[in-house]
């Protein structure tokens, strides 16, 4: 064979490798259409998760944290577990004490993980947790703290509640168009926050619905802990007034209601949802009769279809009917409970942003959407006390 056809031969080879080559770096055809990426592998699911609770269980709210926490352990039992995964409820008690209230958050969430948390009963309680729960990214869900500063600047604090703004209308329109009260007194608790600010708003709502400040006839004070009132009722009956408004916690409110009575004042006494305790009663006796209070909830108003249900339920494992305390205690576990759901994720950011998506949600203690500040829009109602038990008078709605 010659040498060109050797050559000849040999570069025919080479092309034919290179084709052979080619072929082979060349991927098959996609005949579905855009190929689809390889799926990635599922995230690994947690044996438990933990939601936490800082309620008062011990000193002077310890009655409103006992409440709350009836309704909070009545939705575990029912729901203890969420996307699969079984749900470890953890309550630490803040003692009643806004230091204390900051270092159960703080445990709830370093010590034991929580994922999202739930409380306080007393807005200064939850004031102090929120600014430690705010710091470490946990969506908090208040049960009953009413006053705006809760959540005021917050992004992970929500409430079940309604807002005081709301409530001291509420009461002041109650007063005005109802019981026909021209004269009135505000006695209020300067060490809460509570009581500030509804006494706040509740005299500007006052003001506004009569046209003048004139029916503001006495604005007196006390300190949390004060066990005789009678010098600033004493003062107050000075002026001559058709009612006293004295918006402040269930055991005050036993004492002014008695002191009041038996210094000979026959008007209206009137309070606001953190009345709503049988210590009300029991401290006031007699004179709690005929006490007017706006609240959260009843069991004969029927706020909406989760109402009933609910007082069923809580009737067979507590025999008795339940507070306005154990119904949002309720309503705020199973608005957590919704905020995961929703979510899909047990990431405290994505069940913050589901929290905050909450629209004409079904609870117990009415229809429940949040507003652009983690506030519920919901009606209130007004309950008076008749033969030692709280009555239902009224719904109002926003």
């Amino acid at each position: 064979m010659s040498r060109n056809n050797v050559l000849r031969i040999l570069l025919a080879l080479s092309a034919l490798l290179l084709v052979l080559t080619a072929c082979q770096a060349t991927p098959p055809a996609n005949t579905g259409g855009a190929e689809e990426p390889a799926e990635a592998p599922e995230a690994e699911q947690p044996d438990e998760i933990v939601i936490g609770v800082y309620e008062p269980m011990t000193g002077a709210m310890a009655a409103g944290g006992e409440l709350t926490m009836q309704g909070v352990n009545l939705a575990y039992k029912q729901v203890p577990e969420v996307l699969g995964v079984p749900i470890r409820l953890v309550l630490v008690d803040n003692r009643s004490d806004k230091a204390e209230a900051a270092t159960a958050m703080q445990r709830l969430i370093e010590q034991e993980h929580a994922i999202a948390v739930i409380g306080s009963y007393g807005s200064s309680l939850a004031m102090a947790g929120g600014e430690v729960a705010e710091a470490a990214g946990i969506p908090v869900m208040g049960c009953s703290p009413t006053n705006p500063l809760v959540t005021q600047g917050k992004d992970y604090y929500f409430r079940a509640c309604f807002i005081d703004p709301f409530q001291g209308r509420v009461m002041a329109k109650y007063a005005v168009e109802e019981l026909g009260v021209e004269r009135v007194a505000i006695l209020q608790d300067v060490a809460q926050d509570y009581a500030v600010g509804l006494s706040a708003f509740f005299r500007e709502a006052f003001i506004e619905l009569t046209g003048s400040a004139d029916g503001i006839v006495a604005f007196t004070s006390y300190q949390t802990g004060d066990q005789d009132f009678t010098a600033q009722l004493a003062s107050i009956m000075e002026a001559d007034p058709d009612a006293i408004y004295a918006p402040g916690y269930f055991s005050d409110g036993g004492l002014i209601a008695k002191q009041a009575r038996e210094l000979g004042f026959e008007g209206y006494i009137m309070g606001a949802d953190a009345w709503e305790a049988p210590e009300l009663i029991e401290i006031g006796g007699d004179a709690a009769e005929g006490l007017v209070l706006s609240s959260h909830y009843h069991p004969e108003a029927e706020l909406s279809p989760a109402s009933l249900p609910f007082v069923e339920a809580f009737q067979e494992e507590f025999g008795e009917q339940p507070s306005a305390f154990a119904a949002l205690g309720y309503d705020a576990y199973m608005l957590v409970i919704d905020g995961i759901q929703r979510a899909g994720s047990f990431d405290p950011a994505a069940i913050r942003d589901a929290l905050a998506e909450t629209t004409n949600y079904q609870g117990v203690t009415g229809t429940i959407s949040m507003d652009e500040n983690g506030d519920a829009v919901k009606d209130a109602v007004i309950l008076t006390v008749e033969n030692g038990e709280f009555v239902y008078k009224t719904t109002v709605s926003p």
